[in-house]
């Protein structure tokens, strides 16, 4: 039977954590330079709360300052852009988070492309991406960037590797394909129009799956000794009530054909909130033109 390497996200995110407060110490030790994070949350939704509350807490265990503001559901679009630009004109703010998704009455892509480009550590904004199109530096979104990491710690030297992107998002699968080609993949996004789409996944060295559909991935479509990531996140309910989290690749499955793979829960999540610190350190640097402290774009060596 087949034994893979378990893609253990909460312990990568460990090691990359470890490094961006070493770099954080060095910052203000040597410039008396102190990133700082504000998160904006609009309304109430409790698994938005979840996520900002982690990633406040991961900022201030890494050394940052973490400004929080916290927001009625009834908020206006108008005095929201008013924050932001607030935010963008504040020194100590070096990243801004606008926590997604935002209520129906505000327009989010409005709300994005407020946020100053430099200040964008979600990665979302059009300069952003753009950069990213063009093989410039920018400010890369999260959950693409974790993915690189966790798949260039099992495979340092992926050039020249088959792999296959599911989902087309602007949020994961074209900045994720993108950071694929930069690291000189042959890469191939497939979507709801792919036809054949198992037989495409049997030929892909790396795989990642960023669809939203509970196990939509089987264990027949991985090709023997492949990386697959997983990036779906999908709540089953379960007789309890708390539901369960699964997410696109059926993991019972592939692991017996996959020579590495991501759980869900603990695989790529761990690593999002880890590489916004990333971004945060970065901006903070670019933004005072500080070039000689470290900002960790792969994973730390295990000690």
């Amino acid at each position: 039977m087949n034994s893979p390497t378990i893609i253990d996200g909460k312990e990568a995110s460990g090691r990359l954590k470890t490094a961006i407060a070493a770099s954080v110490s060095a910052l203000k030790a040597k410039y008396n330079v102190v990133p700082g994070l504000a998160t904006v949350l609009v309304g109430e939704d409790p698994a938005s709360q979840v996520y900002v509350r982690s990633k406040q807490k991961t900022a201030t265990a890494a050394g940052m300052n973490s400004f929080q503001h916290d927001l009625p559901a009834s908020t206006s679009q108008a005095d929201l852009l008013a924050l932001v630009r607030k935010l963008n004109a504040d020194p100590s703010v070096n990243g801004i988070l606008v926590q997604l998704p935002l209520p129906k009455h505000i327009d989010q892509f409005a709300i994005i492309n407020a946020i100053a480009p430099a200040k964008d550590v979600d990665g979302l904004h059009p300069e952003s991406a753009g950069r990213l199109l063009a093989g410039g530096d920018s400010l890369v979104s999260c959950t693409p960037m974790g993915c690189i990491m966790l798949i260039t710690d099992v495979a340092p030297n992926i050039a020249g590797k088959h792999a296959v992107v599911l989902g087309r998002s602007i949020l994961v699968g074209k900045p994720v394909s993108l950071l694929l080609l930069n690291e000189n993949c042959t890469v191939t996004m497939a979507h709801s129009k792919t036809v054949d789409l198992p037989a495409l996944c049997r030929s892909a060295d790396i795989l990642v799956a960023a669809v939203g559909k509970a196990e939509m991935v089987k264990g027949d479509w991985i090709k023997p000794g492949a990386i697959v990531i997983d990036v779906g996140i999908n709540r089953l309910p379960t007789p309890d009530g708390k539901g369960k989290l699964i997410g696109d690749v059926d993991y019972a499955a592939a692991s017996k054909v996959a020579g590495a793979i991501t759980p869900v829960p603990g695989g790529v999540g761990p690593m999002t909130i880890a590489c916004l610190m990333v971004n945060t350190l970065k901006a903070a640097c670019r933004q005072h033109a500080i070039t000689d402290v470290a900002i960790p774009l792969r994973l730390p060596s295990r000690s």
